[in-house]
């Protein structure tokens, strides 16, 4: 171990070992794949500084040339509202579905309800505690 070493915390010395393992296998890498990683690399140490570094989103290649593709840094007004639109479609399915539940149960109700008012037998009969003796002694 260097006196620099010593100095560095054990994250840091982690850090450095992880980066040594990973520089030694790097020579069997494609040329796209070292980019994405020296790319990725950028990344890491712009982010331990503070510094915002712009990050290619893809690498196209063609024949022995290799190009680094760069997203757009902000979303248009269209694209928020693009992926919007599949939350508000979600809400609006749920609302649909919650109000043709409850029409559904209003009028299985109703019909329960208008089937007890047309019946013969008093609604208070229902409530009866002989009424289901009655209904098991098969009475009519």
């Amino acid at each position: 171990m260097t006196i620099h070493q010593t100095a560095l915390s054990p994250q840091d010395r982690f850090g450095a070992q992880v980066a040594a393992r990973l520089a030694a296998g790097t020579s069997e890498l494609s040329y796209p794949v070292s980019e994405r990683l020296r790319a990725a690399r950028m990344q890491a140490v712009a982010r331990r500084k503070g510094v915002k570094v712009q990050v290619a989103s893809a690498v196209s290649v063609q024949g022995s040339t290799a190009a680094l593709t760069f997203g757009d840094d902000g979303q248009s007004f269209w694209n928020r509202i693009a992926s919007a639109l599949p939350i508000i479609a979600l809400a609006c399915g749920l609302v649909l579905i919650h109000t043709i539940e409850n029409d559904r149960r209003a009028s299985e109700v109703a019909e329960v309800d208008a089937a007890l008012l047309t019946d013969d037998l008093p609604p208070a009969a229902y409530a009866d505690p002989g009424f289901i003796q009655f209904l098991k002694a098969g009475g009519n």
